[in-house]
Parts: structure tokens; sequence; C-alpha cells
């Protein structure tokens, strides 16, 4: 979710219900720190709920180094990264690529670990690919080195985003582990995050694409999980202020320039399902100016209620 779960993001998401929202996935290494983007990244003031933040590396002793300086700058929990399966990172022998080398993910655990005061938890996959599953082996390995928690996504780093997520892999650990462990793939609805926690056992879930356009699910499956009934789908209007509101905190965080970009993947995850033709989304994606867009917004939502009420 790197690109995604900026601060507005996560603080819109947080509002919708979602128990913690942990912050962009951020290098260890401190030559990239100095970027705007990786500066953007560590900005955490006024931030509601539990400051989690997510860091990714190889290096043992870097790794301890960006858990101090992180915590040093507000962070609660700090989050390892070793499910990342995106090529450039991998190749760094980052993200999902540590899976197949357990005597140095242990070094990484073990040495971040002892560096803070603060809990630190572990995202990882399945493993490797279908022929190298090793989540078993490695939440074993996370308990003993002090991993407070262990987030699963039920994929090998070779699956990417492909066929089905893999639940019975994730009761496994679950069965195996006394820490509690989080369940990550294909939860889209209330019904879904359910017969998730049910089968697997796990102890809460993470939500991620199923968000992108959609922050209200958090509210959605909350309610569902404590009362047994599917709120009624969010009004229009409704969603028009969160996506007005949304795009406004992006101009403001990045700047009117940077802002305007990075609202146009936003926009087009929020219309999906409101605008599945991409006229309006190619229109939007050519204008320049953050207040254009919100006029344009505007005008879109009122034009799809006249077109709404004359069908």
């Amino acid at each position: 979710m790197a690109g995604i779960t900026d601060r507005p993001f996560r603080s819109l998401c947080y509002h919708m219900g979602a128990g913690m929202a942990v912050s962009e996935m951020l290098s260890s290494n401190p030559q990239v720190w100095k970027t705007d983007k990786s500066r953007l990244r560590m900005v955490h003031s006024d931030e509601p709920g539990v400051r989690s933040v997510q860091i990714a590396g190889s290096d043992p002793d870097e790794m301890a180094a960006a858990a101090k300086i992180n915590v040093d700058n507000g962070a609660q929990i700090i989050d390892i990264n070793m499910g990342c399966p995106a090529k450039k990172v991998n190749r760094k022998l980052a993200g999902s690529a540590l899976l197949r080398y357990p005597e140095l993910v242990e070094k990484i655990l073990s040495a971040v670990v002892n560096a803070v005061d603060v809990p630190v938890t572990l995202k990882i996959r399945t493993g490797w690919s279908p022929e190298e599953r090793n989540c078993v082996e490695i939440a074993q390995l996370a308990e003993r080195c002090g991993i407070q928690a262990l987030t699963i996504h039920g994929r090998t780093r070779a699956c990417l985003f492909n066929g089905e997520a893999e639940y019975d892999n994730i009761r496994t650990v679950k069965q195996t582990v006394a820490i509690p462990i989080i369940a990550n793939g294909d939860i889209t609805d209330p019904l879904k995050a359910r017969a998730v926690l049910e089968y697997t056992g796990a102890d809460a879930l993470m939500i991620g694409r199923a968000a992108q356009g959609r922050p209200w699910i958090f509210r959605e499956i909350q309610h569902y999980l404590e009362t047994g009934e599917l709120l009624s789908p969010m009004p229009l209007g409704e969603v028009q202020r969160l996506m007005s509101e949304h795009i406004r905190e992006l101009h403001d965080f990045y700047g009117q320039g940077k802002g305007v970009r990075i609202a146009r993947k936003h926009v087009s995850w929020y219309l999906k399902e409101h605008a599945p033709g991409d006229q309006f989304r190619r229109t939007f994606n050519a204008i320049e100016d953050a207040s254009e867009q919100l006029e344009a917004l505007e005008a879109y939502f009122e034009n799809f209620c006249v077109n709404k009420e004359k069908s």
C-alpha cells in the first residue's frame, strides 16, 4: 500500500472505523530519508489512533537504527515488512524475499526488538512460492524473537495477488503459535470478514486493497461483527462529502502540484462503482488545478443525481 496509505488516507480510514492504520512502508536505508517522498512518509503529527510505522530492509543494524529513529519521531509500534512482493524491493533482499533466509530473518527481528521499547510486529506472506511455503517456521521464529503480533497475507510471493488467499495456512499458523495473528487477503466485505475470522481463528483482520475508494468498509465490517446486521449502502451525498474532504486533504498535505496528481488515483477508485465508464476519469485526470478538481467532482455528482432521477 505504499503510495496509498499516506497520512490523509490513514486518518480517513481511522475515522471510518479502522482500529489501526499502518504507515506506508519506509526503507531502512538512511540515504533515502531526505527525499520528499520519505520525509512525508515520516509525518505523524496530530495523527489519530495508534501510530504504527512499517519499515523494510535487509541489514539488521540499519533496521534497528531505523526503528529507533521512528520511535523518536512518534512511532508507537514498529511493523517489519517481509511481505511486499514488488520486484524493486525483493531485488534488495527486502520484503518477501527475506522469507527464503530464516537465519537473516531471525537476526533482523532480534535486532529491531532489542533496539526499541515499543511493540514490534511483523507482516509476511505464506512463503516465497508454493514450493517454499514456510509461514509456520517464520511464525515460530518470530514468536521466539519477541514479535508481538504477526500479520499474514494468504499468498506466496510468487502468487502476487493472483488466485485465492490461503486461509488454511493462516489457520495452521494460528494453531501453532500463541502471539496474535492478523489475517490478510481478499477480505472485501463484512460477510467475508466474519467467515475469515471464524475459519482461521485469527485475532484481527487487515484490510488493504478493499479500502481503496471505499474506506467506510471498516465501519461496515465492525457493525456487522457487533450486530449481525449489514449497514445500508453509503448515501451518495456522503460519498461525495468524504471524497471531497479527502481530496482537499491531499492538496494540503502534498501541495497543489503533487496533491492534484495523487488525487487522481483515489478519485478513480471512489468512482469505480458509480462511473464504470472512463470518460469522466479521463477528463478529471487532465485537470492540473486543485480547485478545478473539486469543481469537476461537484459537477459530476450533480449530473449523476439528475440522470439518476430521470432514469
